[in-house]
């Protein structure tokens, strides 16, 4: 088997800077072999608001959302968090998941996946022949820094595909590899998405989800759909998709009307 297939392009702090274009100079870049979590490395690190990016070749404790803990193959994924401060207050920052899902699907279709959903908060999905299939996720954590807030977004993509992970969770995933036609390489891939990142989070940081609603709409999987949403508490409830508030929290239309719904799960979607 060709090596570069096998283990992927190896991670590069200069060709990840390069590809960041007019943001070069304001992030400062590192890549690590591997580490316990690249959001918990820069969550822990002491320093100013400046920008920073972590990408790690492997995670060995990669979170995703509510501490439920991220898979990836070694090589075969793409890793890593980017760190910078906001203005916004901590209580502000609840859309901050969807403004990153915005900015990471402006750059993977830029690069040629076309067949790409958000699912409600922080997850990426196929679509067409793929629909459903996972992509990737993203896990936002925020931290009170002095005066500042401090937001880390991490993102875990999968790169190329990898039948055992697929085997390992026990749902179906889709990779990049199969999305698009000619794979930029991990390095380029990284740079584009924290670039948009870091537009995207300024936005944010000045208008809120506002400007981003429309876009992440458009981009919503379960769009129209009839879903069942698993709520903090473990009750389930059924309604209709019908978009989010500009707050980022899931409109439910359900026979008492619509709910707002910040802190749960969707766990089905199906025609409505």
């Amino acid at each position: 088997m060709n090596s570069r297939r096998e283990t992927g392009d190896a991670l590069d702090a200069a060709a990840i800077t390069a590809a960041l274009g007019a943001r070069a100079g304001r992030v400062a870049v590192e890549v690590v072999a591997s580490c316990g979590s690249t959001n918990s490395v820069l969550l822990d690190r002491a320093g100013g608001d400046a920008p920073q990016l972590l990408a790690a070749e492997y995670q060995s404790a990669g979170r995703g959302r509510h501490g439920r803990r991220w898979y990836a193959a070694r090589g075969a994924a793409i890793t890593f968090s980017l760190r910078r401060g906001m203005r916004r207050a901590l209580r502000e920052l609840g859309g901050a998941s969807l403004a990153a899902g915005v900015a990471i699907a402006r750059a993977l279709r830029a690069a040629g996946a076309r067949e790409i959903a958000l699912k409600w908060p922080n997850d990426l999905l196929g679509t067409g022949a793929h629909a459903g299939a996972k992509l990737g996720g993203i896990l936002t954590e925020t931290r009170s820094q002095g005066a500042a807030t401090l937001v880390v977004i991490g993102v875990g993509l999968n790169y190329r595909t990898a039948p055992q992970l697929a085997s390992r969770l026990r749902r179906r995933i889709v990779s990049l590899e199969e999305l698009v036609a000619a794979l930029p390489s991990r390095n380029l891939l990284i740079g584009k998405i924290a670039a948009e990142l870091l537009e995207v989070l300024d936005a944010f940081d000045a208008r809120g989800l506002a400007p981003l609603r429309e876009e992440w709409e458009a981009l919503h999987a379960h769009a129209g759909q009839r879903i069942r949403v698993r709520l903090a508490d473990g009750r389930v409830l059924a309604g209709l998709s019908a978009g989010i508030e500009e707050d980022g929290a899931l409109r439910l239309q359900t026979r008492g009307g619509i709910r707002a719904l910040r802190s749960a799960r969707v766990v089905s979607a199906g025609p409505s």
